[in-house]
């Protein structure tokens, strides 16, 4: 016979199962399944804005690595004291894109901050944006009258290794929306590997991953204004507190919110990606 303590676990096993079942259910759109591309920009703010910007990579990378997800850092740029200014990152993985797209936006950080000198409580953000990684059995056409390139050296994580060779490379590439006959410039950077050439290809893998985005979200968009009455997601807006001093994380769109700053951080968000999937996934 079972005992009470293995009947509970067995109960709990089995309704964590569901939930995922469930979880899974919402990740219809063509693009869930994708690989991801994230990256993180610190806002204003200086050092302690683009501190809270390597606490948000820190904490994507602790769960890409709880989920056994591969994790690539194709752009990297550090910090003037602190933290980093910008990070791009390729997350491998069963449908990470389906689930990281509940990231897209801005995420602020009020705590009383290390490097304010009269210890002051302090608000900081950062943008953080997700899009599917396509890879080559998508077609996404590219104009390549349309593409530039500059060179620049490029440094390592951390700022080791200065190169003393051009090896970083920005493209950039003239986009005109096919709707409304806008321009705008869109610009990549990949400072990856040690050989311009990879860098040259990976920055056109990205800018792929960034022109498929585009036509997926003025899909999404036009089957929005057909589902008249759903509630809608404004892309970029503000979505998540986290309240250091008051041991507090709140998302703005779901109202979920949990008292375990430190294990956030730590990369246990999949209850905030599940109350948003939950909400928003849905059709």
């Amino acid at each position: 016979m079972a005992t009470e303590q293995e009947v509970d676990e067995a109960y709990a096993h089995a309704l964590t199962l569901i939930e995922d079942l469930e979880l899974r259910n919402m990740l219809r759109e063509e693009a869930d399944g994708m690989d991801a591309v994230l990256k993180i920009n610190s806002g204003a703010g200086g050092t302690e804005a683009q501190d809270w910007a390597q606490m948000l990579m820190r904490m994507y990378q602790r769960w890409a690595e709880a989920h056994k997800y591969k994790v690539r850092i194709s752009n990297f740029q550090d910090g003037d004291e602190a933290g980093i200014k910008t990070v791009t990152m390729e997350i491998e993985g069963d449908s990470a894109y389906g689930y990281l797209k509940s990231e897209n936006g801005v995420h602020r950080l009020v705590r009383v901050s290390p490097y304010n000198a009269q210890g002051k409580r302090m608000t900081s953000f950062a943008s953080v944006f997700v899009t599917p990684l396509v890879d080559d059995s998508i077609e996404v056409v590219i104009d390549k009258s349309k593409i530039s390139w500059d060179l620049f050296r490029s440094s390592g994580a951390g700022g080791q290794n200065v190169n003393k060779v051009e090896t970083g490379v920005r493209l950039r590439y003239q986009y005109v929306d096919p709707d409304t006959g806008e321009e705008e410039e869109i610009l990549i950077e990949n400072t990856e590997t040690r050989k311009q050439q990879e860098n040259r290809e990976n920055a056109l893998r990205l800018l792929r991953s960034q022109l498929y985005d585009r036509a997926l979200k003025k899909k999404m968009e036009a089957q929005a204004k057909i589902e008249a009455g759903k509630k809608k997601i404004e892309w970029g807006s503000q979505i998540r507190s986290y309240v250091f001093d008051d041991r507090r994380v709140k998302d703005h769109r779901t109202n979920y919110q949990t008292s375990d700053v430190g294990g956030v951080m730590d990369g246990k968000i999949d209850d905030f990606i599940k109350a948003y999937l939950l909400e928003f996934g849905a059709h």
